[in-house]
């Protein structure tokens, strides 16, 4: 259990709670913290380059805290300069659509967008809320991204009435999530 807890863990790049690792490796909530314990000692060690860990309920894989410096590092090369253009393209998806879901951008844009949100994310530029009608997370606008705009609401955005509401748009979305019969 411990290699696929850290499996989970790694894919994942957030916390997940105890009850949802429960869930999916079919163990009972109340196994996980022995486990979790376990792989502490393992890799919350000096020489380790990986820390499991675990607050309030929730687990997360972190990089060992003694690397801080050189991640920290890493993190402003990846978040420092000019947004790209599908950064760009994704920004105004979340702008224009939200709260709108990774597979709703990715059926707009047409491919594979973890990582432009992973960075937009990391840039403060969308923030990630779970919305438990779609059972996955909506991206929108950060209130920080606001602020740099420097408009009041998000409804301030140019023809922001005519996008949001654009028919073509829904009606692929809409197609998109029909199951084929």
């Amino acid at each position: 259990m411990n290699e696929k807890i850290i499996a989970i863990l790694f894919s994942s790049g957030k916390a997940v709670s105890v009850k949802m690792l429960a869930k999916l490796l079919e163990a009972s909530a109340s196994d996980i913290p022995a486990v979790l314990d376990r792989l502490v000692k393992e890799y919350n060690t000096k020489s380790s380059a990986l820390y499991v860990l675990v607050h309030d309920g929730s687990v997360q894989l972190v990089s060992n805290p003694a690397y801080a410096e050189l991640v920290s590092q890493v993190s402003k090369e990846e978040v420092s300069g000019e947004l790209t253009r599908p950064q760009l393209e994704t920004l105004a998806i979340i702008c224009y659509r939200a709260p709108v879901t990774k597979p709703e951008i990715e059926q707009i844009r047409g491919v594979n967008c973890s990582l432009i949100i992973r960075n937009l994310l990391m840039r403060g530029l969308i923030e990630e809320r779970d919305d438990m009608a779609k059972l996955q997370p909506v991206y929108t606008a950060s209130i920080d991204f606001l602020r740099h705009l420097g408009i009041g609401a998000i409804t301030k955005l140019p023809d922001y009435t005519h996008f949001h509401a654009d028919e073509r748009i829904g009606k692929l979305l809409t197609e998109a999530s029909v199951p084929e019969v």
